[in-house]
């Protein structure tokens, strides 16, 4: 005989195989009542990580259209940022639970529950909901617009929709690595993007920076990340990527480059191989202090046809070091009264959330918001930063 827990993720399960993203909270609450949950219903993160939206389609107790949630003063922000499940007491013997919602290690959004008492196989089976409908989602938002529209506060441009559709997700993490990254802004973005992937022992990842902040930039910016992956999976070398990118940005457009930097990490070694595309050089943070800049003698910007000079460079990582890359959208980031956010600033805050024991996605998230404050919430340029934690298949501490 099957467990309550078992009838409502086996039901769930096979009852979305035909479903569309607006069918799935209607399915979720009434699955979710099979194990004693309640009231249940779907808040994903907006582009910019400010607020929790309701899925589409989703109403009140009221009926009224349920309203997002900021995430840094509510509860389930709470749960959000701490990606831990926050519990309230509601009506009667009634608690109100926010759980993360998780893909893997990407934060998608929160699950709102009443739970009708608690205990261990309560919060087991909290979590084991939330991690179904994580999966869900994200097999389910490549094919919907309903989604794209929810999460967007405001109209996208059209260079900011070629780079959305581009990037890998915002975090990953195995034994041996966590990715972390952020691009702003999310709304009118052209120029920046990062790449990355994981291939057998190693870890490819790339950032990069084009001309211009319009849809040529984005295009060209295409073009740099299409060339990367076309390479990398040819099994070429990093200055031989290095020149089939500039190759197909020269080829396509007259008098446009992209800066980058290019790296290959080995997760068994922590040997990092890097290219330095006229870009700015990554930072090595070591136990809450920078101990290396990763400066060479760039070799020229992609999309011009000149001969690099430098070629491959190396650096030994350490079990727990962070690699730091970012474009020039985050030093040069200018206050009203033309105050740099500089990178002594940059490097003290991740240093400083890092010791709070903050995650890399979430001192990321708080990154971006302390640069577009600084700029009065007007960037002049792209701010993108792409954050690696190696561990060496090492037992790490908690990084979502």
């Amino acid at each position: 005989m099957q467990s309550d827990g078992e009838l409502m993720l086996g039901g769930l399960l096979g009852a979305c195989h035909m479903a569309s993203m607006e069918d799935l909270p209607a399915i979720v609450a009434e699955h979710g009542g099979l194990a004693g949950f309640s009231d249940a219903v779907i808040y994903v993160t907006d582009l910019q990580q400010m607020l929790l939206v309701p899925l589409p389609g989703q109403r009140a107790g009221s009926g009224e259209p349920l309203e997002p949630f900021k995430i840094d003063t509510t509860l389930a922000g709470l749960a959000f940022r701490s990606v831990e499940i926050i519990q309230s007491r509601g009506e009667g013997e009634n608690e109100q639970w926010w759980v993360p919602l998780l893909d893997g290690t990407e934060r998608i959004g929160v699950l709102g529950l009443t739970a009708t008492g608690g205990g261990e196989l309560a919060e087991w089976r909290a979590k084991r909901l939330a991690a179904l409908i994580s999966a869900l989602v994200v097999s389910k938002r490549p094919t919907s617009d309903s989604y794209a529209r929810a999460v967007r506060a405001r109209p996208v441009s059209l260079s900011a929709e070629v780079v959305q559709n581009l990037l890998p997700p915002g975090t990953y993490a195995d034994a041996d690595v966590v990715v972390s990254a952020m691009l702003e802004p999310a709304y009118e973005a052209g120029g920046d993007a990062y790449d990355y992937a994981r291939d057998e022992g190693a870890l490819h990842l790339a950032i990069f920076d084009s001309m211009g902040h319009d849809t040529s930039s984005a295009l060209t910016t295409t073009v740099a990340v299409a060339a990367f992956r076309q390479s990398r999976r040819e099994r070429q070398d990093l200055p031989a990527t290095g020149e089939a990118i500039d190759a197909a940005i020269a080829e396509q457009f007259t008098g446009r480059f992209a800066t980058g930097v290019l790296a290959d990490l080995d997760l068994r070694t922590g040997w990092l191989s890097w290219v330095n595309r006229g870009h700015h050089p990554p930072l090595v943070l070591r136990d809450g202090r920078l101990v290396a800049t990763l400066t060479s003698e760039p070799d020229p910007p992609m999309g011009f046809r000149l001969s690099p000079s430098t070629g491959l460079l190396r650096y030994q990582l350490q079990p727990g070091d962070r690699l730091v890359f970012f474009t020039d959208g985050i030093i040069e980031a200018q206050s009203p009264d033309k105050e740099l956010f500089g990178l002594e600033r940059f490097i003290d805050f991740i240093i400083r959330h890092e010791a709070n024991g903050l995650t890399a996605p979430e001192t990321l998230r708080r990154l971006i918001q302390a640069i577009l404050q600084h700029q009065s919430d007007r960037l002049q340029d792209d701010a993108t930063v792409l954050m690696l934690e190696w561990h060496s298949g090492q037992e790490r501490r908690l990084t979502l």
